[in-house]
């Protein structure tokens, strides 16, 4: 007689491949905005609270009013939110419905991490869009749009009419006019920046310094995929742009240069 086959250790091995990988994808897991909550609360500290604090502007009139910290590390949000990938937009809402700004941040990074992903449909993507559309009167502070406008936004939007974009660009909200360049963020990666100048362009004389800083860093990501039309939009705009807008935007130009345009804003 030949040996017995043992067929139970290759099973196992099997199982615990299966396992690993759909754990990897985090698409399996159940989650719901109850859960998220829960177990973000069991992360919180009231000493973390106050060192998050310091970053944000949550004072009567700030860009931040009404905002709450419990103090959860912006990695251990994103982490969660990588576990619980496949919430759907209704649990994603009830997220955005928080008060407590890491909750938002987690929802906003589901929405990232869906839109970024290659086994998300199209429909999905088209919900992640109208819902952040829909739900911008929850997104009140730069992080908020940082972490998702790129590719929920810009993603989508990339084979469609970008009309919106232009739209939120001329909008008394400062949300949606960080939206509209932060979106372009995506068109850079795939070296499309015409709409990067052309949203910069239009927030030139913007008044608020969280603009400056947007507008700044994206001609400087454009500038890597063209360095011509980044020098080009520089002798236009150097004298006239805020100083903060000026210095995020020549950050990677050799010294001469930074020099260079500075000197053309000393000069008004």
């Amino acid at each position: 007689m030949g040996k017995k086959i043992n067929t139970t250790k290759p099973a196992r091995a099997v199982k615990r491949v299966s396992q690993k990988k759909e754990k990897k994808s985090g698409i399996e897991t159940p989650c719901n905005a109850k859960q998220f909550i829960e177990r973000l609360h069991a992360m919180s500290s009231p000493v973390e609270a106050k060192k998050i604090l310091k970053y944000f502007k949550t004072g009567e009139g700030d860009y931040g009013e009404g905002d709450v910290f419990i103090g959860v590390r912006m990695g251990q949000v994103f982490a969660l939110a990588k576990e619980c990938i496949g919430m759907s937009p209704d649990e994603i809402e009830h997220l955005l419905e928080s008060e407590i700004h890491e909750v938002k941040t987690g929802g906003l990074s589901i929405m990232d991490k869906q839109a970024r992903s290659k086994k998300t449909s199209e429909t999905r993507r088209k919900e992640l869009f109208d819902l952040y559309i829909r739900r911008m009167d929850r997104i009140n502070n730069w992080d908020l749009v940082d972490v998702s406008a790129p590719f929920v936004i810009g993603g989508y939007l990339f084979d469609k009419p970008r009309d919106i974009l232009f739209t939120m660009a001329r909008s008394k909200n400062i949300w949606k006019r960080r939206t509209a360049i932060v979106s372009t963020a995506y068109f850079i990666r795939q070296g499309d920046i015409a709409d990067t100048f052309a949203i910069a362009e239009m927030l030139i004389k913007d008044k608020h310094d969280l603009i400056h800083k947007a507008v700044g860093g994206w001609v400087r990501e454009a500038g890597k995929q063209d360095r011509q039309n980044l020098l080009e939009f520089l002798d236009k705009y150097a004298a006239t742009m805020s100083r903060t807008m000026l210095r995020y935007a020549i950050e990677h130009l050799d010294k001469k240069l930074r020099e260079y345009y500075f000197q053309l804003k000393n000069r008004v």
